[in-house]
């Protein structure tokens, strides 16, 4: 491979941004790109970044630090930042960081090709947002319109060999498909709707192409993408098609597909009749991500979120009753404008009652350009939000193993996703020292894999490599608050057949909202 041509592409964020690394990879292939895993090295280094949340603005600065340290000896290298802190802070970022040459914005990810080749070819900066942050960038492009952003997902690419080279950070056997783009929800703490725009709804017909196409090409589980996927509505010639209507589509015209399941759910407004439709469709994962931020109406109110307490666990009580066997996850908030302890209380109540398989939970931080930023005061003491943070996350433990004792005896479908953390350590340790790995007390943890249940549940086994994209059982016989262990049974689908590859990217980073 020549250095000329060699990308370095790290993904921070959620599920979106890893299918938009997935796309941008796909799109810069067509320019004779090829992946390493050595930024210091890489000819094209491109940051997709998430403003969500401070803690991943950090890390990218701290990549950009990295990369000033080698500009010396790489004086060539174009370095790109794409996504949502692209969008967010163009103009501060490039005061902070004057070695990026490229910023795009979610929007405009058909145009990174273009933009590699203007930087390769002039080697002055090329940036392309979305038209909020012109005030100095005067070679700023246009907005892309629905057709190009179309033309990103339903352009990519479905060739096996194309992936082969993706280091294993970038993932595999599993897909994501992106049904709806945006929000209109402008929740006060969030930055989505100033990043990615409003709702986008993709055509019905092409959601349902792509999902066939990617099964046809062995991916065993496909999951939808949307930042409020429950909301898709697309109106159409043959009529109104909702989330329900769209959820058994793909479930019904793409039978070869042996898992769909979705993200991100908005408590709003989730139907009876998607629920109804999950139940009914056997291929359809019964998992459902929804997240409620607080278990205060109070704060709920205060972040514009739409729905009360109340309304939340009846959604929680109607999906249980029509899916006993139904695995829930949610987010939460801690220490947003004015909690008070009776709010942090109740927020630690409805975690109690809502019994997740497991729950993100975060510190606020302010997000320059939100109505909270704007009109609401960062007013909880740091250590206030770390107490309540850890308060949380002790809680939901608790809960996990719970959980997952219950799952003790049984037996799982779990589609294996590589080997475990533990294995590739041990892997590298092994061959960092030159001996072999002493397998008295813990076993061979170089056999050990890594897959999920339809649940999403993780759960870690003994076996070959070569079960890598298989749906297999596994008989659960350890816990931990965060991991299932257990014990290989009856291989249900061999990794032999074409589901032994996936043209995903993994999240790197967690939920949508």
């Amino acid at each position: 491979m020549s250095d000329t041509q060699s990308l370095y592409l790290e993904t921070l964020g959620c599920q979106m941004n890893a299918l938009d690394s997935e796309l941008a990879f796909g799109s810069l292939t067509g320019e004779g790109y090829r992946l390493t895993d050595d930024m210091t090295t890489a000819s094209l280094v491109i940051l997709n970044t998430c403003s969500v949340r401070q803690h991943a603005e950090n890390k990218v600065y701290s990549r950009l630090g990295q990369l000033k340290h080698t500009r010396r000896q790489h004086p060539d290298r174009i370095v790109a930042v794409i996504g949502c802190m692209a969008e967010r802070d163009g103009d501060g970022l490039l005061d902070k960081a004057p070695l990026v040459d490229i910023l795009c914005g979610p929007s405009e990810l058909h145009r990174l090709p273009a933009l590699v080749r203007s930087v390769r070819d002039s080697r002055s900066r090329a940036i392309a947002l979305s038209g909020r942050l012109r005030e100095r960038s005067t070679d700023t492009v246009p907005t892309a319109g629905h057709d190009d952003l179309e033309a990103l997902d339903s352009g990519r690419s479905f060739a096996m060999e194309t992936h082969v080279s993706m280091p294993r950070s970038l993932g595999r056997h599993q897909a994501y498909v992106r049904i709806t783009r945006g929000c209109n929800k402008y929740c006060t703490f969030c930055v989505v709707p100033y990043t990615r725009g409003p709702e986008v709804h993709r055509p019905p017909d092409r959601i349902v192409e792509e999902v066939g196409r990617l099964a046809g090409n062995g991916v065993i589980e496909v999951t939808l993408l949307g930042q409020t996927i429950n909301h898709y509505c697309h109106e159409g010639p043959d009529g109104r098609t909702d989330f329900a209507r769209l959820l058994r589509r793909v479930h019904d015209e793409v039978p070869e597909l042996p898992r769909l399941r979705f993200v991100t759910s908005f408590p709003r407004d989730f139907t009876d009749e998607a629920l109804v439709a999950m139940a009914e469709s056997p291929r359809i994962c019964r998992y459902l991500h929804i997240p409620a931020q607080s278990g205060s109406n109070t704060q709920l109110r205060r972040m514009n979120r739409g729905y009360t307490v109340e309304q939340y666990t009846a959604l929680l009580d109607r999906a249980r009753s029509f899916m006993p066997d139904i695995s829930i996850a949610g987010d939460m908030i801690v220490g947003f404008s004015g909690e008070t302890e009776d709010d942090f209380r109740q927020s630690c109540e409805l975690l109690r009652r809502a019994r997740y398989k497991n729950c993100f939970i975060f510190k606020y931080s302010p997000r320059p350009g939100t109505a909270a930023d704007d009109r609401l005061p960062d007013d909880v003491p740091d250590e206030v939000k770390r107490r309540r943070n850890n308060d949380l996350l002790a809680i939901q433990a608790e809960i996990n193993q719970a959980n997952h004792r219950a799952l003790l005896g049984r037996t799982l479908e779990v589609l294996v996703e590589g080997p475990s953390k533990s294995a590739i350590k041990a892997q590298e340790s092994e061959q960092s020292r030159g001996e072999e790995i002493d397998t008295s007390r813990n076993g061979d943890l170089r056999n050990q894999l890594v897959g999920r249940t339809r649940g999403d549940q993780i759960v870690v086994f003994e076996g070959s490599r070569e079960l890598v994209g298989a749906l297999v059982q596994v008989e659960v016989t350890a816990l931990t608050p965060y991991t299932l262990h257990g014990r290989l049974g009856e291989t249900v689908k061999p990794a032999t057949t074409p589901a032994e590859s996936s043209l995903a990217l993994p999240v790197l980073g967690g939920s949508l909202q």
